[in-house]
């Protein structure tokens, strides 16, 4: 493989790895109802709603003019994003339009990037990274994030959880079901 293959290959897992995790935490909220998607732990604990909220603020300060601006914008106040006023906190339907104006800047980014980009340098905080190391940072930064969404929704609806991989005592049945899809494709070869 060239480094030209290699980068490309690079982004293309990027923008997979973050359509996989923006689905993932879709299927979490799927499952939650309104009272859940507010609902800490415990007074310290972040809720679905203020994670949501924290992670449209980093994708719309990150990615909105990805090469040509600073990914911490002034204009953004990330105190303000682990807070939900009570008396006036966005509602469901409002944060979730948030979270999907926050993924069209990721991909609206991400697609014209070519690998040559790769290289080049944006500053994060007046940080310089390179487009590859941004990128990756954001790709661990939303993984935790997710995690963080299944965990409270699976933790809330309990037995009532419908999983969003392999279940429980199905591994063996999957890997039989991928042996068979693996071997028809080599009689298919």
């Amino acid at each position: 493989m060239t480094e030209h293959s290699i980068a490309l290959a690079y982004l293309e897992e990027a923008r997979r790895s973050l359509r996989g995790y923006k689905r993932l935490a879709e299927g979490a909220f799927a499952q939650m109802g309104d009272v859940e998607f507010f609902f800490q732990l415990d007074p310290e604990a972040n809720s679905v709603a203020i994670i949501i909220k924290h992670m449209s603020g980093n994708m719309h300060s990150r990615f909105t003019d990805f090469l040509t601006s600073d990914g911490e914008k002034p204009s953004r106040n990330r105190d303000q994003e682990f807070i939900l006023d009570p008396q006036k906190h966005p509602t469901r339907a409002e944060l979730l339009a948030s979270w999907e104006a926050g993924w069209q800047l990721v991909f609206d980014a991400l697609a014209p990037l070519e690998a040559e980009q790769l290289a080049h340098i944006v500053t994060i905080r007046g940080e310089p990274h390179t487009v590859l190391q941004a990128i990756h940072r954001q790709v661990a930064h939303y993984a935790y994030h997710v995690g963080q969404i299944v965990l409270i929704a699976k933790h809330l609806r309990g037995e009532r959880w419908k999983s969003l991989s392999v279940p429980k005592g199905k591994s063996a049945e999957l890997n039989t079901i991928m042996a068979e899809k693996a071997a028809n494709r080599e009689v298919r070869s």
